[in-house]
């Protein structure tokens, strides 16, 4: 019998990689897909000895001609779709560089839509698959950053709305909305999170672990934490004036895009 193949943006580091390592575990076959060769490389070594075959497929999700390249190799067939790839930025939306803006939402949004759009009709047509979209509780709550909040609002109301389109098809999409997490992320975006408390933060295993449990028992939204789903839950019933306030002063909700 073949391998079952997952596709995963983003994998060399953080997130991506904890679904990388987790799928390898799990026996499938992988395609690994991020900018870096030289980590892909180091990570498909890592990996080689608990999965089967190990594609990398070098990919900007910025860049047209790359999400292409990754849409067709979507097409041929994949059992599961992990898009991880993100990208969030320090700095006040009016000082952002246009460009750098439009590449945050090539990479968050315009690559999700396409890179899911190319893989469902080869899912459909075998009755079997799994998307699964990487939000953040920041697409759930008002005030944390612009741009970047707005991106992941996005992806989960896009993943809410395809859940229903695919009731009864054997195919499922559903979109996990983490919190602050231990991995490169803010650093590399270049924020300030000296001042998040140690019980806000996760940890990569434990938000994979988590997430895929909520995926197997058909979850279309997974929160992973419990500080995160009462957050969440507290987020419907208060105004949102009030919420934007608590953002602003316990969530990082300044200075970012």
């Amino acid at each position: 019998m073949p391998r079952p193949v997952a596709l995963i943006t983003g994998p060399t580091s953080g997130i991506g990689g904890g679904y990388a390592r987790r799928y390898a575990r799990d026996g499938y076959d992988l395609v690994l897909v991020a900018r870096d060769v030289e980590r892909l490389n180091g990570l498909a070594e890592e990996l080689e000895s608990m999965a089967g075959s190990i594609e990398i497929l070098p990919a900007d999700l910025a860049v047209a001609d790359d999400r292409d390249k990754v849409a067709a190799r979507l097409s041929q067939g994949v059992r599961v779709l992990v898009n991880n790839a993100g990208l969030g930025t320090s700095g006040d939306f009016w000082t952002a560089e246009p460009a750098l803006l439009q590449r945050q939402l090539d990479v968050n949004v315009t690559a999700v839509m396409q890179l899911t759009r190319a893989a469902l009709p080869a899912m459909l047509d075998a009755g079997a698959g799994t998307v699964v979209n990487i939000a953040s509780v920041a697409g759930l709550l008002p005030g944390r950053g612009s741009t970047y909040s707005a991106s992941k609002a996005w992806v989960i109301s896009f993943t809410e709305g395809l859940a229903n389109g695919l009731q009864g098809t054997g195919v499922g999409v559903h979109v996990v909305c983490p919190g602050y997490v231990r991995t490169e992320f803010h650093t590399r975006a270049g924020l300030d999170m000296a001042e998040v408390p140690s019980f806000m933060w996760l940890e990569v295993d434990d938000v994979v672990r988590e997430s895929l449990a909520d995926v197997a028992h058909g979850k279309v939204i997974s929160i992973p934490g419990t500080q995160y789903k009462y957050l969440v839950a507290t987020g419907r019933v208060v105004p949102r004036k009030l919420l934007r306030a608590f953002t602003k002063r316990y969530g990082s909700g300044s200075g970012r895009t």
